[in-house]
This record gives structure tokens, sequence and C-alpha cells, in this order.
């Protein structure tokens, strides 16, 4: 059975990151200008260890002591740790310790006790967007998403990198790429204030051809990559 998984997991990456480099040519992107998150949560180490040996680097986890007892575990492999969910203020300790990247900073008051709580290199940081304006999603409005960026810019244990947003599904691909033009709008309007923005984190398994055609830079990805999430 694990072997099964091994040959499951590289077989879909190879056919995802195929699928990548042809949405890149179709939307008149650069060469792999679009990097691949694989969010591992409620997956197995051993299938973590089937991505990594894919050539998988990045990994999104949204639960800190299940992502903390994979960290743990595969301390041996050269991985990057993505934290994506929402964060409540008693988790941004073991946050600030655990992890590389932080793609959901949605209020000032976290991104100081990241900031607070990092130890060694400055953590690096994208702000959450809200798209869907639904009192349910973390993230800050549009219109509020340079005053978090400005706050960022000003923590010297934070290094601030881009925007994120998870869009309500939208059933046709238009829409989608209307909703994740709005963000590269707002990304590339922020830039001439922030010009170390260089991260769009937007897409997900259902949308991220949408996400690619509208400049996506890093596409979360975890159904197409491990299969079904295991309940």
């Amino acid at each position: 059975m694990r072997g099964q998984i091994v040959i499951d997991v590289a077989e879909n990456i190879a056919q995802l990151n195929r699928r990548i480099r042809d949405y890149e040519r179709r939307y008149g992107r650069s060469e792999n200008s679009v990097g691949l998150l694989a969010v591992s949560k409620r997956q197995s180490c051993a299938s973590i260890r089937a991505a990594a040996a894919a050539g998988v680097r990045d990994f999104g986890e949204n639960y800190l002591q299940e992502a903390q007892d994979k960290i743990d575990e595969l301390a041996g492999l050269d991985l990057r740790w993505h934290y994506i969910g929402p964060i409540q203020a008693n988790k941004t300790r073991g946050i600030a310790d655990s992890f590389d990247w932080v793609h959901s900073v949605d209020r000032a008051k976290i991104a100081t006790r990241l900031n607070d709580q990092r130890q060694g290199e400055p953590l690096q940081v994208c702000v959450q967007v809200n798209l869907s304006t639904e009192a349910s999603k973390s993230g800050v409005l549009i219109a509020e998403a340079e005053a978090l960026c400005d706050c960022i810019s000003r923590l010297p244990k934070l290094s601030l990198r881009g925007l994120m947003a998870i869009p309500a599904p939208l059933p046709e691909f238009s829409q989608q790429r209307a909703c994740f033009r709005e963000l590269a709008q707002c990304f590339h309007h922020l830039k001439g204030r922030f010009p170390g923005l260089d991260t769009l984190s937007m897409g997900m398994s259902n949308d991220f051809e949408a996400a690619i055609a509208e400049g996506a830079t890093c596409i979360r990805l975890g159904t197409v990559v491990f299969g079904p999430r295991p309940t």
C-alpha cells in the first residue's frame, strides 16, 4: 500500500507539472513563473515524503499541532513549511517558531505577535484578502490591504512578500478570472509602494487555471496532488 501511495503521488505531480507549464504557455506567462504549494493538511508523512521525492519542496498546513508533528518527523528533508489557515492569537508563537511562511496574516495584532515571537531569520508573510466580503471568511477587505501591508513593512522580523486569497467557489471560468483579476490589480498597485512584493498566492484545485491566467505565482493544491483528503 505504501508503494502505491508513492507511485500515485509521483504520477499526480508529473501530470500537474505538465498542466501548469501548459497553462503558462497558454496565458503568456513566463516558464516556471508559477510555483506549486502542496496542501498537506490531514495527509500522512508517507504522502509528503512521496511528494518531496517527486520534487515538491513547499507544503501548506492549516492546523498548528498537526503541522508541528509532521515538521518534527520530516526534519531531515529540505522542505519549506507554509501556514495557510486562520490564525488565532494564542497560536502565533507556535506558528512563528515552526513555519517559514505565513500566507494568512489578516490583522495588525497577528502581525505584531508573529514579529515579536519570531526568532532567527524574518518570517515570510502574505496578507490575506477577503475577495468575497463574506463575514465567515478570513482576510482584510481590498480597501484595507494597503494599511496592513504598511504595518507589516515596519516590523523587522517579518518580510512582506505578497497577497493571498481564498475566494468563494465560482462555477464559471470567466467568473473565477474576474475574481482573481481583482486581487492581481490590488497586488500590482501595492508593488508601487512595496517593491519587494513578489508573491500572488491564489488558486486551488478547482480554479487554478483561472488563477494562473490572472498572474498567480503560487497555487495551493491538495486534492490534485494527494487525491481525496482522508476523513
